[in-house]
């Protein structure tokens, strides 16, 4: 199923071509309007009218988290305040927050796209949505439910927290998809077992998964707890919210909104492209954006294009799901590490349980890290002998696929904390 198939199904010639069009207005548009681009283009003698191919990209600046969070709250507009219909922000709590704007049209893009990533996840306007995103400044609860509203469904915009009426209402509304992050989502699965609710009793078929990396391992745990098909979904505040990109249902990677969002995958060490299919960091362009246009903007999310045609028919490009980030990738002992690596082996081993915390400590001035498990009760309160074969297995198997060697400590089940939005995987107490 598609939502704009003219859009979704257009060829790479037609693509590009439009991609090249609107970059050229939305070079125009910051020239014009954003001080901070121009003052950027003039530094790097760069002419924003003299751009006749997409390559050309690369000769423009980077746009950072930084340099939103210095021209706070308003800087980088690129229209008057009076024509601004909405403002989201960022927490703020590693500094000072990002605030974005969004038009009228913007706003009808959002939902447009959003509508997209519901439809080619299966959704049609019969579902019922459990929106169990936090509203507010946030974009997630927002861009989810102008998106759903867009393509006719039912929304339940319940927001996050109170797991308990969380799986009440799913009962009473017999709610058919659930949109949260994949935490939440486990969290709300061990609570109905715990309820002893059955599964199969619910109206739910769907899963919308977004807003922290996750691992195949865990989709799988999700889908046989819940009983659903769980997709995954991608957006940012900086460049607009949910919508970005989303995956079909072939569940093989997240087709990119590319006529509204130029996408590039560079080392971020050098900052050169790389190769299709090999990781790098994203940086987007936003190609349609009137109120908050962004140049070149690094995300700091690692992910890798794939290049072989989707068998859903779509011709706009897939990325694969976010592999961590660049700013949260463990450096120990000299060795690159995500969290989703670790996730993906705990989640193969015999009575360990979805819930883990990676800490990292320096002990004379060298790295230590130890990774927390949750096992059953059975297991944890088993003899001795036999924990400690579960912890020799466990670290075999992490010093096999991370290539260094880290210390495992097996916890009793639910002693680790919950988290309703993004899980807190990693402690680094390290002092660099």
């Amino acid at each position: 199923m598609y939502w704009e198939e003219s859009k979704e199904c257009i060829s790479r010639e037609d693509l590009e071509q439009l991609q090249l069009e609107r970059l050229q207005s939305t070079l125009y548009r910051v020239a014009t309007h954003v001080p901070f681009y121009r003052s950027k283009f003039k530094e790097m003698q760069i002419d924003p009218d003299g751009f006749r191919s997409l390559e050309e990209l690369r000769n423009l600046p980077f746009t950072t988290k930084d340099d939103l969070r210095d021209n706070y709250p308003y800087g980088l507009f690129a229209v008057p305040l009076r024509e601004i219909v909405r403002v989201h922000s960022s927490s703020g709590t590693t500094g000072m927050a990002t605030v974005v704007g969004y038009t009228k049209n913007d706003i009808k893009n959002w939902a447009d796209l959003v509508a997209r990533v519901l439809t080619a996840a299966g959704l049609t306007k019969d579902d019922v949505i459990q929106i169990a995103f936090g509203y507010g400044l946030f974009t997630g609860g927002f861009g989810l439910h102008y998106g759903a509203e867009r393509m006719g469904a039912s929304v339940i915009p319940i927001s996050s927290g109170n797991t308990k009426r969380q799986i009440q209402i799913m009962q009473d509304f017999k709610t058919t998809a659930l949109v949260c992050t994949p935490s939440y989502a486990l969290m709300m699965a061990d609570t109905m077992l715990d309820l002893g609710i059955d599964i199969s009793s619910l109206s739910l078929k769907f899963g919308l998964f977004g807003a922290e990396p996750w691992s195949e391992e865990m989709r799988a745990e999700i889908q046989e707890k819940l009983g659903i098909r769980a997709t995954d979904n991608y957006g940012l505040s900086e460049v607009m919210g949910p919508g970005v990109a989303g995956e079909c249902e072939e569940c093989n990677g997240l087709h990119i909104n590319e006529d509204h969002f130029l996408v590039e995958v560079v080392d971020p060490d050098t900052f050169e492209p790389v190769p299709p299919g090999e990781i790098g960091e994203l940086v987007i362009t936003t190609l349609t954006k009137e109120a908050f246009p962004v140049i070149r903007y690094r995300t700091r999310d690692l992910t890798r294009i794939l290049p072989e045609p989707c068998p859903c028919g779509r011709t706009l490009q897939r990325m694969s799901r976010v592999l961590g980030r660049t700013d949260d990738m463990l450096i120990i002992k000299g060795v690159n590490v995500f969290p989703t690596q670790i996730e993906s082996i705990l989640f193969d081993i015999e009575g360990t349980e979805p819930h883990y915390r990676i800490i990292v400590e320096r002990e004379d001035h060298q790295d230590k890290a130890t990774v927390m498990v949750e096992v059953v009760e059975s297991i944890f309160f088993d003899e001795m002998r036999k924990q400690r074969e579960l912890i020799d297995h466990i670290k075999r198997r992490l010093a096999s696929e991370l290539g260094i060697s880290v210390d495992v400590k097996l916890v009793e089940e639910k002693t680790l904390e919950r988290f309703e939005g993004k899980g807190k995987r990693v402690i680094d107490k390290r002092e660099f």
